[in-house]
């Protein structure tokens, strides 16, 4: 027995590490003698777990429950599996009656099932017109045929394809921007770019109406956030002079900090003052991600977006987000910037990383849809031409009010409130008291918010009978939905119109007087 330990002993002496090993146990063990034997307890636990069967199940089946067939079918019969989803309130049920559904493409023109009939659409975001353009599909199908559907991979391991490429290059030179990356999903664009370059401890002034998908971007990013009056430039101002101020009083150092708005906004169609905006950046030193979700492809002389709407370069924007789905038509979303900006966003960027790439033949419909708006600036102009048209029309609507900008071709259209001649997100579309104090910089909630007077289910079943109104005579619109409960500001029930440049002027005036009818027809019934 003394020789097979002296010979174990000298094999385990031979082996890297062991002098280290033996101080150790030989210290424990002295110093506190049950330590030794919990470890020992420990490591005979570790190695009966790995060495035991990964299952414990009874494979004799001596204590298995032994049932007839005619039970095991009246335990199934009983058996009520529980609901995925809670069920729909009767508020859902009506909207998802209210849905019209389409046979075929949703075009400019889609085909009702329920009526058969053709029905001018208001409501789909075809603002260039490049949904069911021949040449893009036929461009589609080809390469549909040459790569397939699916990428099946996300584009750091091998989804990236040339077409990808070319894409992100045609956005870039189309912006004027050192470069650009694709996203393939345009919700998870801003949302991923935000929290990889805001991290905790970096400062974050945000407008209060700001889209969701922003939202969502500034609470995961997990940064210090400061939020100024929706559009309100003097407020953002004051917001920045309140942090500065507040960073000299406590002593702390200078950190990242970030000003994050919308070009056109998604919740009510108002236009930034990018000029201005950019001179407050300057002048703080901030740096600016600007979310051109609709505002790319809609506005400025070729759909470049307000950096062209205001002839602005638009290396000016630190980061700048737009919309492939939107303002092209296809899918996805992209972010376009600085070299360093989108190099980043490659190992950094959440929703580029982990997702699959865009499907190859979305990538080419985006850049014919780029090269459409090169060659073809005319449907620009058609664009602008019937939004003024719409606007026309509407404002001497006296029973609503539109909160959008005249150039925004998405129109918002609210009830108009009978104690005030507007009340929506910002400040600036209400009459407010003299009695309001400020806004307080770290709460989202607009300091307008007591005033309102609206109510969200009634004014929102009201709006809904305005769409089913307008429906009937041949124009398909919608409400803008919202996800109630869940956005931190709930904004104003409004019914969205979404004008095209794929209608003529005359048949945007056509449309848009029904829409005005049975708004006026509707609306006459609550008086």
């Amino acid at each position: 027995m003394a020789h097979s330990l002296s010979v174990l002993e000298s094999a385990f002496n031979k082996l890297p590490g062991s002098a280290v090993i033996q101080r150790y146990i030989r210290s424990s063990h002295q110093n506190d003698p049950g330590r030794t034997i919990l470890e020992i307890i420990l490591i005979i636990f570790a190695i009966r777990t790995l060495l035991q069967s990964r299952t414990r199940a009874d494979r004799t089946g001596k204590h298995f429950i032994q049932f007839s067939d005619k039970e095991i079918d009246e335990l199934v019969d009983e058996w009520t599996p529980e609901p995925l989803d809670p069920p729909l309130t009767q508020v859902e049920k009506a909207d998802l009656a209210a849905v019209p559904v389409v046979a075929g493409p949703s075009g400019v023109r889609p085909k009702l099932v329920n009526t058969g009939k053709n029905a001018v659409n208001l409501a789909s975001f075809n603002f260039t017109g490049l949904a069911g353009n021949e040449t893009i599909k036929q461009t589609a199908v080809e390469i549909l045929r040459k790569y397939g559907l699916g990428s099946c991979g996300p584009p750091g391991f091998y989804g990236t394809l040339d077409v990808h490429m070319d894409l992100e290059r045609d956005i870039a030179d189309f912006l004027g921007t050192e470069a650009s990356i694709l996203y393939s999903q345009g919700f998870s664009t801003i949302s991923s770019v935000i929290p990889a370059f805001c991290k905790r401890g970096d400062i974050i002034v945000a407008d209060r109406g700001v889209n969701f998908a922003i939202h969502k971007g500034i609470q995961i990013s997990r940064s210090t956030v400061r939020w100024f009056d929706h559009n309100d430039l003097r407020s953002l101002e004051d917001v920045l002079e309140s942090v500065e101020k507040d960073r000299k009083k406590r002593g702390g150092p200078l950190t990242r900090r970030f000003i994050i708005t919308e070009g056109i906004f998604e919740k009510d169609g108002a236009m930034v003052d990018l000029p201005k905006l950019i001179e407050i950046k300057y002048k703080h030193k901030y740096r600016l991600i600007l979310d051109e979700s609709f505002s790319f492809g809609t506005v400025g002389r070729t759909g470049r977006g307000l950096t062209e709407l205001y002839n602005v370069p638009a290396d000016k924007v630190d980061i700048l987000i737009g919309s492939v789905a939107i303002g092209l038509c296809s899918a996805g979303g992209f972010c376009a910037g600085s070299q360093a900006v989108i190099d980043h966003q490659r190992i950094n960027g959440t929703s580029f990383v982990f997702s699959a790439s865009l499907p190859a033949l979305l990538a080419v419909s985006a850049s014919e849809g780029i090269n459409i708006l090169r060659s073809s600036p005319s449907i620009l102009s058609t664009l602008q031409e019937n939004v003024r048209a719409a606007r026309m029309i509407l404002d001497r609507v006296d029973c609503i009010t539109i909160p959008s900008h005249p150039a925004s071709p998405i129109i918002h259209i609210h009830i108009r409130s009978p104690s005030s001649s507007s009340s929506s997100l910002h400040p600036s579309s209400a009459s407010l008291p003299l009695t309001l104090k400020p806004s307080n910089p770290v709460s989202p909630i607009p300091r307008d918010a007591i005033i309102w007077d609206w109510d969200i289910e009634s004014e929102e079943r009201l709006l809904q009978d305005v769409v089913d109104e307008a429906l009937v005579q041949g124009v398909m619109i919608t409400r803008a939905k919202r996800l109630r409960g869940q956005e931190t500001v709930e904004a104003r029930p409004s019914i969205r119109l979404a004008l095209t440049s794929a209608l003529s002027k005359k048949e945007t005036e056509k449309a848009v007087t029904v829409v005005k009818s049975s708004l006026v027809k509707v609306l006459a019934k609550r008086r």
